[in-house]
């Protein structure tokens, strides 16, 4: 029998080791969740490269038998060693059961020379993972060589396609990332170094129409041994968010409202209000009012809150009377949402939240909850506008190479090259705030 001292010396070892082990398994920072227990795939679906938006249109019966084939191959190559998620580097992609939004996502990865894996946000392709030092004549045609955590699936040329700088680790230590994401803005560190700043991911599904606002965490799988761990994630309120947007190329913005009167402003001001720092139309009221001073190209930043069925609009490039849809360059829609539902009215897509009025449609869907500030920003170049709305791009028209109209009524203000900006309102308490305008 061995002597005591040496059986607790072996014991003591014995869990120096396990501690060792144990020790890389890191409890949420403040704030966040653990996407991953460290014990099984709690929490984790099959999933693949897939449409989330198609993916939530099948009916029930067709998901649930569409996740358990996606779900039945995902575990036969996913396994859990110690408090590390490993994949074979095949099969489909672990993919989270619940949806987020805006959100700060945390993670460490470790692979093997050659392999190839990503990330997707909101079930949109990817956040790149590869082997920089890869050789292969067509992976470095890709641009292997720059490094992980670019977005891959971008247009060739675009804002984060790829990493700013190369950041990876030698193999065979652990990668961590950081991905801040608010509504698709995206930016992202690897190992503490910013590779994208505030880039849009680009919808791979679609390039018309931005990424969902709500999808899933999806861990791909391509070709080599990958391993994951302490995959934490922090979801961002609109406050939160609302002060991230803002905080991204705000040089140069000047306010055009003081938040206590209308001073720098004309129109009909008796039918609006200031409450809490922020114009708002009186209910049953309206008309257009106006900043004094005109613009030609500009960008302009604010905050807009609605009621339910919220109905008022920027005016661009304004002369000062009559109707800002047709005098003005455009009336671009400020609209709740969820108009037809609070109010029954069917509306034209050109109607839409965002539109220029009866002129281009915008995409939709893309709304804080009522109640809630919604921050957009407007850029007016000669005679091309987009709108963003939440970190949402959901307008980008050329209104001179616009040829149909809305009940067939042409616009005879949208070749306007200078004017004033200002709020169209009709009857509703809708709120502005912010109110920021950088000429350009």
């Amino acid at each position: 029998m061995q002597p005591a001292f040496f059986r607790r010396s072996l014991l003591c070892a014995a869990a120096l080791a396990t501690a060792t082990v144990l020790s890389h398994a890191a409890s949420p920072p403040p704030g966040f969740s653990a996407l991953f227990n460290g014990k099984d795939l709690t929490g984790w679906r099959g999933g693949d490269t897939f449409d989330h938006r198609k993916y939530l249109a099948l009916s029930e019966s067709q998901r649930a038998e569409q996740d358990a084939k996606w779900t039945a191959d995902m575990r036969a190559h996913w396994t859990v060693e110690g408090d590390e998620l490993v994949n074979d580097g095949h099969g489909k992609y672990a993919t989270t059961v619940a949806d987020y939004g805006d959100f700060e996502l945390l993670l460490e990865y470790k692979t093997v020379p050659l392999a190839d894996s990503g990330i997707y946000l909101r079930g949109v392709p990817q956040v790149q993972i590869w082997d920089h030092t890869n050789p292969r004549e067509f992976e470095v045609k890709n641009g292997v060589q720059k490094g992980s955590g670019g977005l891959w699936n971008n247009s060739p040329g675009a804002p984060g396609k790829d990493p700013l700088v190369l950041a990876d680790k030698p193999f065979g230590e652990w990668n961590k990332f950081r991905i801040l994401m608010v509504g698709s803005r995206t930016s992202i560190w690897l190992n503490d170094k910013l590779v994208v700043d505030h880039a849009i991911l680009e919808n791979y599904y679609d390039r018309k129409i931005p990424i969902p606002a709500k999808g899933p965490i999806e861990l791909q799988t391509h070709g080599g041994e990958i391993r994951w761990r302490n995959i934490f994630l922090r979801e961002i309120g609109g406050e939160e968010a609302n002060k991230i947007l803002a905080s991204k190329g705000e040089s140069g913005f000047v306010s055009v409202f003081n938040g206590r009167d209308f001073a720098g402003w004309e129109g009909p001001l008796e039918d609006y209000e200031i409450q809490d720092g922020a114009i708002r139309c009186k209910p049953k009221r309206g008309g257009t009012i106006f900043t004094k001073a005109e613009f030609g190209d500009f960008l302009v930043r604010l905050e807009i809150k609605f009621p339910p069925g919220g109905n008022n609009g920027l005016a661009i490039r304004y002369p000062g009377q009559g109707g800002a849809a047709s005098v003005g360059m455009c009336e671009l829609q400020v609209l709740d949402d969820h108009y037809e539902k609070a109010t029954g009215e069917k509306i034209d897509p050109r109607q839409a939240h965002g539109s220029a009025y009866a002129m281009a449609p915008a995409a939709r869907g893309f709304h804080r909850p009522i109640g809630e500030w919604n921050f957009q920003e407007v850029s007016v170049q000669g005679s091309k506008i987009k709108v963003e709305l939440n970190g949402f791009l959901i307008l980008d028209t050329d209104l001179s190479k616009i040829t149909s109209f809305m009940n067939n009524s042409e616009h005879p203000g949208k070749d306007r090259t200078k004017g004033h900006f200002g709020f169209a309102g009709h009857n509703d308490p809708v709120a502005f705030r912010h109110i920021r305008l950088k000429p350009l």
